[in-house]
């Protein structure tokens, strides 16, 4: 494995230069070289497999019955076939949240917060559908959010940041899936991304249906929320076939004053050539705004950090008032640093558009070609308030050599902005001779991203006054940014022992070129200059092996490994130097080799899936977050190479549906054990403090934000066809929040429930399926800390876990 690197800083005036396709050519010629090796080392493995695979199936090849395992499945209208429920015939612990799960869950719920019905899936949010952005937070195993790949169908996501990035949850709407399916580890090379360092999560939806309809549903709950739903089905006329759907989210913040609302469009047109031959157009319009809620300490949680304004507890919120403070400097009225705490300085907006067009051909029986090409387009704006006594520091800095600016009249105006776009293409061309199906592909994606961002005025420096967006106090960034990714991957599935061994060989190159170009910073400002950087990883050999073994018609073992790299995360912000407070030297790509066995078994009343996993890490980057000056408790995450992180654990899932209970009641449950721990100490050089080195000992320390336990466990009850009642529960245990493990929070419980009454063939003349649903999170009104704000080192931030909710939704077909 190797990684090249050619980091350049020089004064540079125009806005892009194009990057030269050497690297690309240099990795074309080392993945041939990596072919023709792996090939030696694939013969070797698959030579020894077959030894040992051999000595365990001839003794029960006589005894094997013709069927299917897919044949034997416990049933009910809540539990999906074995392939989704536990992952038959794959090489690694790869399950499914089914569309009866995504139906049945609150409407509106993020994309996102679904995942933690999954095993191993640790996902905070700040509120009950998981909306907010930057309160969000997810672990699997020992992966986060942003070392996760996702999928929408053929589709690859960018970065999951919320400035620039792509997040999965902005692109979907529940009715318009049909699963959601993750891997937790091994991952597949055949999957495009840039982002993974093994977990994938692939988004699959619907195809249009073949008849006309029309499907109808609206939401009331908590929290003045109201959600529409609306979708039109062409069915097919003469090949072609489409729908169009919109949804409109509107509500208050469940902490505090504001609003979000979020209207999002889903639009997907088919057309068949034939039964071997389709092409898909598919598009996604998303628009989002919100108001921010504050993260707090666990003083302030608790009631001890005496606040200004007496909050406290899960409610502790930014004001809905500018309140009246003292003067703190003479003749600027609104000098006070505690004016920042006015909602109305705490905003997001985004708008997204996605267009994908995929063609799937059947060339002949044996050979299919899949091709997608996508476009993203993305913008948005950000708002935060800076205190007076940071604004004419920083005004003081730049006025002598930035020409424009005005001093600040008291509370500034914050405020980001951010714009790109992403284009891309991939194909996958699938043989199948005999034992083997032989996949070979490609992956290339440009990826766009300009920031700016900078302080202004308001009408007589109120924090409710108009932003006088032609009075700048000071700039801090005006950047543009590129990422360039190339993917090539062969991987070949073995079927042997009349197709009760399936062997997966396969391996992937992956390039990954990198630019940063403006200015970065007040420095750059100040030195008048553009500063251009530019960086690169790539490796031509990231293997993945794998085997899946039937034992019997019910029961199967399957064992994986693979490597992984990944585009560094927080790379703008790493290479814009000293404002961040723990600026390293060199950045390296995150790599991961993960490594699983388990075991499944498929039963007429149970199925259960067992996954033991340890993954490695090297140049693990961290996320730690720092106030933002001026910024009255707000932080950004910056993200700190910690060196060596080793995880390991055991995932156990399943549904039992017991005959003792007529078959009307069935139980879920997942359980994961999880340890990850750093394996260096931390060195850092601080440039604030003049390039001092300090190490942080934090060898053998648990990673922060990372459960030890987690459970997740339900009940249906189906006691007619009109008719289901479900009660879950979710258990995390204690986390801690920074890298030292010197603060920890507690673990929690939270019940969720829902009930749905109608469905599918209730028809009342023209209405066809309809269906009511009442869903409460929750149920016991649980108060705990949710998101964790990472540090290095002392107190962190929190979000509170969101109280308990309701809502109803009554849906109708015609």
């Amino acid at each position: 494995m190797g990684q090249s690197h050619n980091v350049t800083l020089r004064a540079y005036n125009h806005r892009w230069l194009d990057i030269s396709p050497a690297s690309h050519q240099c990795l074309l010629t080392n993945f041939l070289l990596a072919f023709d090796w792996g090939v030696f080392v694939i013969d070797r493995f698959v030579a020894r497999l077959i030894s040992g695979a051999l000595l365990l199936g001839i003794a029960n090849t006589a005894s094997l019955a013709a069927e299917d395992v897919e044949q034997v499945v416990v049933t009910g209208r809540r539990i999906s076939e074995a392939s989704a429920a536990i992952g038959t015939d794959s090489i690694s612990n790869t399950i499914s949240v089914t569309r009866e799960a995504l139906l049945s869950a609150p409407s509106g719920i993020s994309g996102l917060k679904m995942l933690e019905s999954l095993p191993g899936f640790n996902v905070q949010a700040n509120d009950a559908l998981g909306l907010y952005e930057f309160g969000n937070s997810v672990f699997v195993r020992a992966f986060n959010f942003q070392q996760i790949g996702f999928l929408l169908d053929e589709i690859p996501m960018g970065r999951s940041d919320q400035f620039g990035g792509s997040p999965i949850f902005r692109y979907v709407d529940n009715e318009n899936l049909g699963r959601v399916a993750a891997s937790q580890g091994a991952g597949d090379v055949s999957k495009a991304s840039y982002a993974s360092l093994g977990p994938i999560v692939q988004y699959l939806s619907v195809d249009p249906a073949a008849e006309f309809g029309v499907t109808l549903a609206q939401t009331i709950g908590s929290d003045n929320l109201r959600r529409s739903f609306i979708k039109v089905e062409s069915g097919d006329l003469g090949g072609f076939s489409g729908y169009l759907s919109r949804s409109k989210i509107d509500g208050d913040l469940w902490r505090g004053p504001g609003s979000i609302d979020r209207e999002h469009i889903e639009a997907k047109l088919r057309y068949r050539f034939s039964e071997t031959h389709d092409l898909t157009l598919q598009g996604v319009y998303n628009d989002f705004f919100d108001y921010d809620t504050p993260a707090i300490s666990k003083a302030q949680y608790a009631g001890a950090a005496n606040d200004l304004f007496g909050r406290s507890g899960r409610y502790f919120a930014y004001l809905g008032y500018v309140p009246d403070l003292p003067v703190s400097v003479a003749g600027i009225p609104y000098s006070n640093t505690a004016y920042n705490q006015y909602y109305q300085q705490a905003i997001n907006q985004r708008t997204d558009y996605l267009f994908g067009l995929t063609d799937r051909v059947q060339i002949s029986d044996s050979l299919r070609l899949t091709t997608a090409i996508y476009y993203e387009d993305k913008d948005g704006y950000g708002v935060s308030p800076e205190a007076y006594s940071t604004s004419i520091a920083r005004y003081n800095s730049e006025a002598a050599f930035v020409p424009g600016l005005v001093a600040p009249r008291g509370l500034q105006y914050g405020l980001s902005t951010i714009a790109g776009d992403r284009r891309g293409i991939s194909t996958r061309l699938e043989y199948e001779r005999g034992i083997h199906t032989l996949q070979v592909g490609a992956w290339y994606e440009v990826d766009e991203y300009h920031r700016t961002q900078a302080r202004y005025n308001q009408v007589g420096g109120n924090p409710a006054g108009e932003p006088l967006l032609h009075e700048p106090v000071h700039l801090q960034r005006d950047h543009t940014s590129q990422r360039n990714s190339l993917q090539l991957f062969v991987k070949d599935t073995v079927s042997l022992l009349g197709e009760r061994l399936q062997l997966e060989l396969g391996f992937k190159a992956l390039n990954l070129d990198y630019e940063i170009e403006g200015f970065r910073n007040a420095a750059d400002y100040i030195a008048r200059r553009r500063a251009r950087i530019t960086d690169s990883w790539d490796d031509a050999f990231l293997p993945q092996i794998g085997a899946v073994f039937s034992v019997n018609a019910t029961d199967q073992l399957f064992a994986s490994y693979s490597e992984n790299l990944a585009l560094p995360r927080g790379a703008d912000d790493v290479f814009a130097g000293p404002d961040n407070p723990l600026v390293i030297q060199s950045l390296d790509a995150e790599t991961s080799k993960n490594i699983e066995i388990g075991y499944r078994t498929n039963r007429p009343t149970f199925n259960a899936a067992l996954a033991l996993y340890r993954t490695s890490f090297e140049n693990f980057l961290q996320a730690y977050s720092a106030a933002v000056p001026g910024g009255g408790g707000r932080t950004e995450t910056f993200y700190a190479n910690v060196g060596d992180v080793e995880a390991y654990g055991a995932e156990l899932s399943g549904v039992w549906k017991p005959h003792l209970l007529q078959e009307k009641v069935y139980f879920n449950a997942n359980l994961t054990y999880n340890v990850a721990e750093f394996q260096d100490d931390y060195a850092t050089t601080n440039l604030n403090t003049g390039g001092t080195l300090s190490t942080l000992p934090i060898k053998g320390n648990r990673l922060p934000d990372n459960a030890k336990y987690v459970l997740q466990s339900g009940v249906t009850f189906e006691p007619s066809s009109w008719i289901i009642v479900n009660l879950s529960a979710r258990y995390l245990s204690s986390r801690f929040s920074n890298y030292v493990n010197a603060e920890q929070i507690g673990g929690y419980t939270i019940y969720n429930a829902y009930v749905d009454l109608g469905g599918e063939g209730l028809d009342l003349g023209p209405v066809r399926d309809l269906k009511l649903r009442f869903n409460v999170d929750n149920l016991t009104n649980k108060d705990y800390l949710g998101t964790i704000s990472t540090v290095a080192t002392g107190a962190a931030t929190f979000r509170p876990g969101p109280d308990r909710t309701y809502q109803a939704t009554l849906t109708a077909s015609f």
